[in-house]
């Protein structure tokens, strides 16, 4: 592993005396790349630094202990040589997590997907409170969230919605929520009481760039229609709306969140980059063979990822086993335990395959 870290060391110092120099000032491309890089590498290089100093200070308690008779002295050198060991093992631990192979499309930003499961008008508003709780999620995190189409029942749930999110670690951390999420509450329309179960499912995927996937406008076809539902001076009154069906796949994607029909089609062609890039990545690599699939489910009840349970006000992801009572603020986007937790699960599980 020393080989390794001080490669990085040398590449890190070498990416910095570019950014310092300005050599790349010239290339939006290059110094965008270097500055990704730099964001990358900035943490092992500082994780290292604080290594070799808790190093240090093991060292240097054991020597002023091995010469040390005053018992008083001799007794403090002891704790902060056992501060020394726990500091050094807890950041040679982490040193091994950030030396754990990356995922390619965690700096990406994502595509969120969002569909009412089984439960029919309770399923369809526990979908559209899914989607506000991950836009104030990433109104904490400083993420972009702007909506690509929106398909809703007319009492204010969504039969499916399709958002972009840009940011910093977007797929990082909200790929952990793909799945089943399940809804045990009593609906506001429930006469007598009984708490129903209900699903919403969820897709997240990684954003394509236009680098990654080459789409041939000819295996396109394009409808236009009016859009309907909710919207401003002129969404119900032109043909704004755009279906894009992709020949060779046979994917559709329906746009009719923007009032311009170009914008509706370049936001559809956004959506479709992404899930040809998701194809082709699955078919690269087995380890991600049906991801989608795996994703989303069936959306039936007995499926699941995570459970709200509002009679208990309890939260469950069923992933890890952790149960949160705090529903309110976790649909209110508190979401940091629940996926530090997920991440912590996942970096364990990779530490101990390595070792």
């Amino acid at each position: 592993m020393t080989d390794k870290i001080e490669a990085i060391l040398r590449r890190y110092e070498e990416v910095l005396h570019e950014l310092s120099s300005g050599a790349a000032a010239g290339d939006p491309g290059k110094l965008s790349s270097l500055m990704k890089e730099e964001a990358q590498l900035a943490p092992i290089s500082a994780c290292y630094k604080r290594i070799r100093e808790a190093e240090k200070n093991e060292s240097d308690s054991l020597e002023l202990l091995s010469g040390e008779k005053d018992p008083e002295m001799r007794e403090m050198l002891k704790e902060e040589l056992e501060e020394a060991k726990r500091t050094l093992e807890a950041e040679n631990r982490q040193m091994r997590i950030l030396l754990l192979p990356k995922d390619p499309d965690d700096r990406r930003n994502a595509i969120v997907e969002i569909r009412a499961g089984a439960g029919g008008d309770e399923a369809a508003l526990f979908a559209a409170e899914i989607y506000r709780m991950y836009v104030r999620y990433a109104d904490s995190r400083h993420w972009k969230t702007e909506m690509i189409s929106l398909n809703e029942n007319g009492l204010g749930g969504f039969k499916e919605c399709t958002f972009q999110l840009t940011g910093d670690g977007v797929f990082e951390r909200m790929k952990y929520e793909s799945g089943t999420h399940r809804v045990q509450r009593v609906p506001e329309t429930e006469s007598g009481g009984r708490i129903h179960t209900s699903t919403v499912t969820v897709a997240v995927l990684p954003e394509a760039e236009e680098v990654d996937v080459e789409i041939d406008m000819k295996d396109c076809r394009f409808d236009v229609f009016r859009a309907s539902g909710n919207g401003g001076q002129c969404v119900n009154t032109t043909d704004s709306a755009v279906r894009l069906t992709h020949i060779p796949t046979g994917i559709v994607i329906s746009c009719q969140d923007e009032k311009s029909q170009l914008k509706n089609r370049a936001k559809a062609l956004k959506v479709l980059r992404t899930k040809l890039y998701d194809l082709k990545v699955r078919e690269a690599h087995d380890k991600r063979a049906d991801m989608r699939r795996s994703q989303v489910g069936t959306g039936d009840r007995s499926e699941k990822i995570r459970t709200y349970n509002f009679g208990q006000g309890r939260v469950t992801d069923h992933r890890i086993h952790l149960t949160l009572h705090r529903i309110d603020s976790i649909l209110n986007g508190d979401l940091d335990e629940i996926i530090d937790s997920l991440i912590a699960q996942d970096q364990a599980e990779r530490l101990a395959a390595a070792e």
